[in-house]
């Protein structure tokens, strides 16, 4: 799903300093996943015990698209914590390193070139750079705009999971898809309740209205 507006040459320049100051945050600085996510070494027994599956072409562009796609997610929480600092941002950030770990898990297992870079801010994939900077030049401009990309985030997030899993047959790239789509979910209602709190709301950009809603109404789930 790409979602790519035209952005200054003023954004540009403010994405190249925030990614110098990114530069050093690397993933690798996360040495071991599971102290981050207690769930982390669940879902790897469970992916290993699944026997791996042939995989389609479009099954494997999904994934490379999704490990990336959840990398954006961390950069932006990242450069918008380093902006405001609101400690949602850092703690949602640490959630999709979790989420970037568990897909790198299904690239290993598959022997699939990692398509994410090492560096904050930086993309493989030009749709999902060029977006990068339309949504970090977003959540700059307020709080509240900080707050609304973020469940724009989730809300792309969600989206794109869903018609992954459409496409695929796999039972552990179900098992990690479904895992983040939870995760996506929590992530949403964090920031649709911030934005309240703020006095604005959001209204569903990619996922359907009637969705968003089922979602924000129901309790925060529990797992990876």
């Amino acid at each position: 799903m790409k979602a790519i507006t035209r952005f200054t040459m003023n954004s540009i320049l403010v994405m190249f300093f925030l990614t110098l100051f990114y530069s050093c945050n690397k993933e690798s600085s996360i040495t071991d996943p599971a102290a981050v996510s207690p769930g982390y070494s669940a879902l790897q027994s469970q992916i290993n015990a699944i026997p791996p599956a042939a995989l389609s072409e479009t099954e494997l562009n999904n994934l490379k698209w999704m490990r990336e796609e959840e990398k954006l997610a961390r950069d932006v929480y990242l450069a918008l914590y380093a902006k405001w600092r609101i400690t949602v941002f850092n703690n949602i950030a640490s959630s999709e390193q979790s989420h970037m770990d568990a897909l790198l898990l299904l690239l290993k297992k598959y022997d699939i070139a990692d398509p994410a870079s090492p560096v904050a801010g930086v993309f493989n994939n030009p749709d999902l750079q060029a977006l990068y900077y339309q949504l970090v030049e977003n959540g700059s401009i307020s709080i509240a705009k900080a707050y609304e990309t973020g469940a724009t985030i989730e809300d792309l997030d969600l989206l794109d999971l869903k018609n992954a899993m459409l496409v695929n047959d796999n039972e552990d790239i179900r098992l990690v898809y479904e895992s983040l789509m939870k995760g996506s979910r929590n992530h949403l209602r964090s920031f649709y309740k911030n934005l309240l709190n703020a006095g604005f709301t959001y209204q569903a950009v990619y996922i359907t209205q009637p969705e968003l809603e089922a979602i924000i109404i129901s309790a925060m789930e529990t797992g990876f």
